[in-house]
């Protein structure tokens, strides 16, 4: 066996500038991870690995080279092999830590952001989550593709408590964000939209344990292995936060301020009912106007239903066969958060109070549902109505910029910050829904929804 002075010399200068950035790397990489919980500096006693990879090779990782000659086939496995993991790490931690791409998959952003946009997801943005489930499935969020034998795609052991490593900055009112669907947590395998609690509200759990043939089996999932979902940020922690007639109003709590009616995004819709002559609108007039195709209801021959912004309503209204546009009644949005114990509605909705880590909020008979999901599914500890509750964590309000085409907080309550994903920055590949064509003029657009 060589010995260690051996080595050193037969270690050349590229070998030396490779282990000096990877090196570098490595530390800087652990120091990040390791900011505010020093312990996790143990992970650079692994640093001597890195370093001799390219420099002692006491280990030897690439022993199968020397059968390139002698045995080219088990050389062209292992090359091949060596590859794929090296491309499953690198996705795996870019992923974790970097960026990873999202496709929009409803139109609850619709105009803002529409369907069959691609998205790069920044995780720096608002700081990267140490990975909660950290064995898992790269790219794979939950569930293993039919051909790959279905499945849960990550091992519930070992399981990592909540960390969040060091960002720029926090979601704020108007930030379009990524996080995982809080009310993810129990899902119906055969029906998931909508969510399990809402199910159990409509049906009772009763009858869906019973039909598993309609509702399938029951699982739950952890934080970071839930759907992701995208919705723009309206309220922040310590805000109160209430809907009067489709707007948003907030308030801090500190203050004595009036509500301030919140910034109605361009491209905000809302579902009206258009009433008509009995008049046929043609297919390019509704392109024209911007009302894709799975858009286009018609309740009955002078009756049509449309998702709308205030200027596609207003064109609508030049129409000489157009007799009147009217929103849609707020009845039709069901049942809201939280289920069965209030009076609110989609559109009129609140005053609400947005809980900020450190809160300590008297919980009464009024506020207790409002609070409760809070207690017992992400902080996990005991509330008591006449006790006050300190809350561990900031909470956000996120709803959709298509307003009556949105499954949003209004429908499922808070947004836990551990549950926050990252910040869309750019549109990198926009597929049209209705014939598949490229949008190009979409391309490279920002996604941060502050434009």
């Amino acid at each position: 066996m060589k010995s260690f002075q051996e080595r050193i010399n037969e270690t050349t200068r590229g070998g030396w500038i490779r282990a000096g950035i990877w090196g570098t790397l490595y530390v800087a990489f652990v120091i990040w991870v390791a900011w505010g919980d020093w312990k996790s500096l143990g992970w650079l006693a692994l640093l001597p690995l890195v370093i001799d990879m390219f420099t002692t090779k006491y280990i030897n990782y690439s022993w199968w080279r020397k059968y390139k000659d002698t045995k080219p086939a088990l050389y062209t496995l292992f090359s091949w092999i060596d590859a794929i993991v090296f491309a499953l790490v690198a996705v795996y931690f870019i992923n974790l830590y970097i960026f990873q791409n999202y496709q929009i998959p409803s139109s609850s952003l619709e105009k803002s952001l529409r369907v069959g946009d691609f998205l790069y997801v920044s995780k720096m943005a608002y700081g990267a989550r140490v990975p909660q489930t950290p064995l898992s499935m790269p790219l794979v969020q939950h569930t293993m593709p039919e051909w790959l034998g279905g499945g849960k795609s990550y091992l519930d052991w070992p399981h990592w408590e909540y960390k969040r490593l060091a960002g720029w900055t926090s979601p704020k009112k108007g930030d379009i964000v990524v996080f995982n669907f809080p009310a993810g947590d129990t899902v119906c395998t055969k029906m998931q939209n909508p969510d399990y609690y809402t199910l159990k509200y409509y049906y009772g759990e009763g009858l869906i344990k019973s039909r598993k043939d309609v509702f399938g089996e029951i699982v739950t999932r952890p934080v970071d292995r839930r759907e992701n979902y995208v919705k723009r940020c309206v309220g922040e922690p310590g805000d109160s936060l209430r809907i009067i007639n489709n707007v948003v109003y907030t308030k801090l709590k500190i203050s004595d301020a009036e509500w301030q009616r919140e910034p109605e995004r361009e491209g905000l819709q809302l579902n009206y009912l258009v009433r008509t002559d009995g008049h046929v609108f043609g297919a390019k007039y509704l392109e024209k106007i911007g009302i894709s195709i799975a858009d286009r209801v018609q309740v009955d021959p002078q009756t049509w239903h449309f998702p709308l912004t205030q200027e596609m309503k207003a064109e609508l209204e030049k129409n000489p066969h157009v007799l009147a546009v009217e929103i849609e009644p707020e009845t039709q949005g069901g049942a809201v958060y939280p289920l069965g114990h209030n009076e609110w509605t989609r559109d009129n909705y609140g005053p609400i109070y947005i809980p900020r880590k450190g809160d300590k909020i008297l919980i009464t008979e009024e506020n207790y549902w409002v609070y409760k999901r809070i207690a017992e599914a992400y902080e996990f500890r005991p509330m008591c109505i006449g006790e006050e509750y300190t809350f561990s964590m900031d909470y956000y309000w996120m709803q959709g910029d298509n307003r009556h085409n949105s499954a949003d907080s209004r429908y499922w309550g808070f947004v836990p910050e551990d549950h926050i994903v990252g910040r869309p920055v750019f549109i990198w590949l926009s597929i049209d829904k209705d014939n598949h064509s490229i949008r190009w003029n979409r391309l490279g657009r920002k996604a941060t929804g502050r434009e």
